[in-house]
C-alpha cells in the first residue's frame, strides 16, 4: 500500500480478533508494516504465538498476543479486562473473527454458536472498548462482514436457530447482523457530542472470497465437494486484507463512518441492511443477550 492511501501508524495500537490465520493474520502483517502496535486475539495459544512470530519478523511494530474463545462472554470480558490493562489507547479495533457451521452448536453461554461469535462477539468486545476507543479519538472500529448478508434475514422469532438451524442461513443471518451492527454503531457514536471533530467511526466491509480454512471445523457438503476446486478462482489471505487493511490506515476516512466497503470503496449494502428499526431492535436483543446494562447503555466487564 503506497503512502498516498495509507498514513505511518507508528503511533497508533490496533487491535485484531481472529488474527492467528487467514484474512486476519494478513491483515495485521500489513498493519504491521507501518509501524504499528499490534494486538492479536486468537483461540489457540500455540497458533496465536506463530501468527505474533511472523508479524514480528515483517513488522516493525510490537506485537502482544492475547488468547480467547470470542464465543463465550466470559471470556470475552476476560480479554477486555486485559486489553484495557494493557493499553493506554486503541485506535483501531478490527472484528475480523468469524466461523461457519453446517450443523447446530451450543456455546458455554448456550447460544448458538454461529450468531454467538460471528454477530455478539463484535458486539460485545466493541461495547466493552468502546469507551477507551472514545479517549482515543480518532478511532475506528472495522467490521468484517461479507457480501453474503444480502441473502440474510433477522428472524428475531428464531435468532439461535432452536426450530429451525442451517449453516448458511445462520451464516447469512450473522453477515447482516455485522452490517445492522455497523450502521447502528455508526448512528449513536455520531448522536454523541464531538468535541474538535476528533471521532470515533465504524464501518463494515467484504473482503472478497478468500481461500482460507474457514468453516473446515464443520463444513457443509458443498464446501467440501466444490471448495477444492474453487480455490483456484479465490482471493489470497493477503488479497482478502487489501480492505480491511485500507478502512484501518487511509487518512481521508478518519471521519467516513457508516459505510459498507468492498474492494477499498464505499458501495451500497442490502436493502435489510438499512432498515433502521430492526438494527435498533437487533441491538436492543444483542444489549439483553449479552447483559448490556441500561445505565450508560454499556455492558459490565465482569
Amino acid at each position: 500500500m503506497t503512502s498516498t492511501t495509507s498514513q505511518d501508524m507508528a503511533d497508533k495500537t490496533v487491535l485484531v480478533t481472529g488474527a492467528s490465520g487467514g484474512i486476519g493474520l494478513a491483515t495485521a502483517l500489513g498493519v504491521a508494516t507501518m509501524g504499528a502496535r499490534l494486538g492479536i486475539i486468537g483461540r489457540d495459544r500455540v497458533r496465536t504465538e506463530a501468527a505474533a512470530s511472523q508479524i514480528r519478523a515483517a513488522g516493525s511494530g510490537q506485537v502482544d498476543v492475547f488468547v480467547a474463545d470470542l464465543s463465550s462472554q466470559s471470556e470475552l470480558r476476560r480479554l477486555a479486562n486485559e486489553v484495557l490493562d494493557r493499553y493506554s489507547q486503541i485506535d483501531v479495533l478490527i472484528n475480523n473473527v468469524g466461523g461457519y457451521w453446517n450443523t447446530r452448536h451450543a456455546t458455554a453461554d448456550g447460544l448458538e454458536r454461529t450468531f454467538a461469535l460471528n454477530s455478539l462477539a463484535p458486539f460485545l468486545l466493541t461495547n466493552l472498548l468502546l469507551d477507551k476507543l472514545k479517549q482515543s479519538a480518532p478511532a475506528r472500529v472495522i467490521t468484517v462482514s461479507s457480501n453474503a448478508h444480502a441473502q440474510g434475514r433477522i428472524d428475531f422469532d428464531d435468532l439461535q436457530g432452536e426450530r429451525s438451524y442451517s449453516g448458511s442461513r445462520a451464516y447469512n443471518q450473522s453477515k447482516l447482523a455485522n452490517v445492522l451492527f455497523t450502521y447502528e454503531l455508526a448512528r449513536r457514536l455520531q448522536a454523541t457530542p464531538i468535541l474538535d471533530q476528533h471521532v470515533v467511526t465504524a464501518n463494515a466491509l467484504h473482503p472478497g472470497v478468500v481461500s482460507t480454512t474457514f468453516g473446515a471445523e464443520d463444513p457443509a457438503t458443498v464446501q467440501r465437494v466444490f471448495i477444492p476446486f474453487l480455490r483456484l478462482f479465490m482471493k489470497t489471505p493477503a488479497q482478502g486484507a487489501v480492505t480491511p487493511i485500507h478502512l484501518a490506515t487511509a487518512p481521508d476516512l478518519e471521519q467516513v463512518t457508516g459505510r459498507y466497503f468492498a474492494n477499498s470503496r464505499s458501495t451500497r449494502s442490502s436493502k435489510a441492511s438499512y432498515d433502521q428499526a430492526a438494527a435498533a431492535r437487533l441491538w436492543k436483543v444483542s444489549g439483553d443477550l449479552v447483559g448490556m446494562t441500561t445505565a450508560g447503555d454499556t455492558p459490565s466487564r465482569h
